[in-house]
């Protein structure tokens, strides 16, 4: 019997990721209230204002010890060097694709990670797929062809999204940093070069502080909480809660992020489309439905006999 102490923590946890996902979900309108400013400038406030809060929760938590040590070995170093330009890769497109009117598409590339992962899983640490599994990832690339044989075009924005956090994600699964240290370590090595960009562009009077109006720039100074909030709750949640509830509580930000896309932003939203999202949505069904199969076997067979 699972006893109401635990039956809290579950609970909590569960509303932690969820509060997460939607926070993630929501945060195209936050971009979007900074559109005036240029998206590689975003990303590096991003990052230096991350680095800021970020290291204010490390003095107070600890983990900084953990943080010297990652960034002086040299495997570790270029582990998270690597890691680090990915997130950030990952980040600009986004952000660029947000205030560009890309939502929709945007939402797409998260649609795809949890397939991709499956595929990089197979193809790079070889492990075995289940035959659910082959079909939902045939689905998610018949979904993209037909993206690119109906639209007319290849949803780069939508692949750069899944490519570069779904490689982001394996190389986190490598690495023993918990979300917080490692966020921080990944800030560190790209905020001084975000740093030196932010005072050259101030310097030649193109930068958003001190120039753009003052709602932009104390958006632009929370960049910081904004990204590391829900990465907090994020953590919180995925030590109480089972990986499978995890993985369909995920489903939450990029839905809400296409809702956006198509009822706030009013997006163009072909039938062409549908059919391509269609695929997509079918493939990552096949994938939950069998996750959840696959837990609940496992479940039963860990059940003592009576």
């Amino acid at each position: 019997m699972i006893s109401a102490k635990s039956l809290s923590q579950t609970t909590r946890g569960a509303g932690a990721a969820a509060l997460c996902y939607l926070t993630w979900g929501l945060v195209p309108l936050y971009w979007h209230q900074m559109a005036e400013v240029d998206a590689l400038e975003l990303i590096a406030h991003r990052l230096v204002w991350s680095l800021v809060f970020v290291a204010a929760l490390l003095v107070c938590y600890g983990g900084a010890k953990e943080m010297r040590t990652a960034l002086s070995t040299g495997p570790g170093f270029a582990l998270n060097l690597l890691s680090s330009a990915l997130l950030t890769s990952n980040w600009l497109v986004y952000v660029w694709g947000v205030n560009h009117g890309h939502v929709i598409e945007c939402s797409l590339g998260y649609f795809l990670v949890p397939l991709l992962n499956v595929a990089l899983g197979r193809w790079v640490l070889h492990e075995k797929l289940r035959p659910a599994q082959a079909i939902a990832i045939g689905c998610a690339a018949l979904g993209v062809a037909i993206q690119i044989y109906q639209v007319g075009h290849l949803p780069w924005i939508a692949l750069a999204i899944a490519v570069t956090f779904g490689c982001y994600g394996l190389l986190r699964k490598r690495s023993a940093l918990g979300p917080l240290t490692g966020l921080a370590v990944e800030t560190t090595l790209l905020a001084p070069f975000a740093a030196a960009f932010l005072v050259w562009k101030n310097f030649v009077g193109a930068g958003a502080l001190g120039h753009a109006s003052a709602t932009t720039q104390a958006l632009v100074l929370s960049t910081g909480v904004v990204t590391a909030i829900p990465l907090l709750l994020f953590a919180y949640g995925a030590r109480r809660i089972r990986l499978t509830t995890l993985g369909l509580l995920q489903y939450i930000a990029p839905t809400v992020q296409f809702s956006l896309g198509v009822l706030v932003f009013h997006e163009t939203f072909t039938h062409d489309q549908a059919l391509a999202f269609g695929c997509i949505w079918l493939g990552l069904a096949l994938y939950t439905a069998d996750n959840i199969h696959v837990a609940r076997t496992n479940a039963g067979s860990t059940l003592p006999s009576r």
